[in-house]
């Protein structure tokens, strides 16, 4: 496994002045925003897919530095019912594919987006119980008229460009959002659709990242390393779907944390362990959205953690057997 980081946390500074500073802190993966909710501060399509000059830049920084790219991220909603939405966001999505293409990579990562309740929608709507009975219609027409196609479309794209891994972040608010959901597309598509698996997300549902592991198993394609923290109290009275401002804190039912804030070291040295168990060893990608703290403070105090947890040497013959 690699220790890795999302490289939005410094969409402020340079990419140079980025992979600097990762590389300081020990980093050996970097996942770059190229596009939809990260941005492209620091690879953007727009310039690297019509500039050869400027690609092969780009190309010298990531050599110079030695941290290689786990992917690239465009995480977005190519289904929003408002279509000139949908256009941009899957544009996002198919430079990104075409920047992969042109790095050598075969992976990215995405949403699996939402669409709204109908053909003339305007707003996404993430359908979350079955009754009354026009909430389970829409799930369905969602799902077989819209996001199927639509999926199925994407990746022959994808794989006509060498892409093989398109990574969908199991979000709420879009229409894969868990085990079951991811599962269900990737069923229906096929196998090139996997997860981009951020255990935060997982927390506060309700769901154990650990047996989402040893669910999804070789479906597992990236992994974001971000915490979340329960407030137990908060969660007493309100339950966990909150939509209260990720910012106050001390009145919402959950927060996203540092790695190692929301849980401790042991429950992430067993999901460590289960990923190598279930065959992954790949990017650990540190994601920040620590509110309590500075980005510096947040990265390095996760970075510290992962150090301690992350399994990195192959096991060799059980000597002991």
């Amino acid at each position: 496994m690699k220790l890795g980081v999302f490289t939005t946390l410094l969409s402020d500074l340079s990419l140079e002045e980025s992979l600097k500073y990762f590389k300081s802190l020990g980093i050996e993966m970097v996942e770059i925003g190229s596009g939809g909710y990260p941005g492209k501060a620091h690879a953007n399509p727009d310039i690297l897919l019509n500039d050869e000059k400027a690609l092969e830049e780009f190309k010298a920084l990531i050599e110079k530095y030695g941290l290689p790219i786990s992917a690239l991220s465009c995480h977005a909603n190519p289904v929003h019912p408002d279509r000139e939405i949908a256009a941009e966001h899957d544009k996002a999505i198919r430079d990104t594919i075409l920047l992969a293409e042109k790095l050598g990579i075969d992976q990215i990562n995405t949403f699996s987006g939402c669409p709204g309740d109908s053909e003339d929608a305007k707003a996404p709507n993430w359908v979350t119980c079955p009754w009354p009975n026009e909430f389970s219609e829409v799930l369905e027409w969602q799902w077989n008229e819209v996001l199927i196609p639509y999926w199925k479309d994407l990746v022959a794209f994808a794989k006509a460009h060498g892409v093989k891994k398109i990574g969908l972040e199991l979000h709420p608010g879009f229409s894969v959002y868990h085990t079951e959901s991811l599962l269900r597309l990737r069923e229906a598509v096929g196998d090139e659709i996997g997860a981009n698996l951020d255990p935060s997300h997982l927390i506060w549902q309700g769901m154990d990242p650990v047996a989402v592991i040893r669910a999804l198993g070789p479906a597992i394609f990236h992994f974001h390393a971000k915490d979340t923290k329960i407030d137990k109290y908060n969660t007493a009275v309100n339950g966990v779907l909150d939509t209260k401002t990720y910012t106050d804190e001390i009145n919402r039912s959950w927060i996203f944390r540092s790695v190692g804030y929301g849980n401790d070291a042991a429950y992430w040295k067993d999901i460590i362990s289960n990923l190598r168990m279930v065959g992954y060893d790949y990017a650990i990608s540190i994601e920040h959205e620590d509110s309590l703290m500075s980005q510096n403070e947040g990265l390095t105090k996760a970075v510290e953690l992962l150090k301690e947890v992350l399994i990195t040497e192959e096991t060799g013959e059980a000597w002991w057997v």
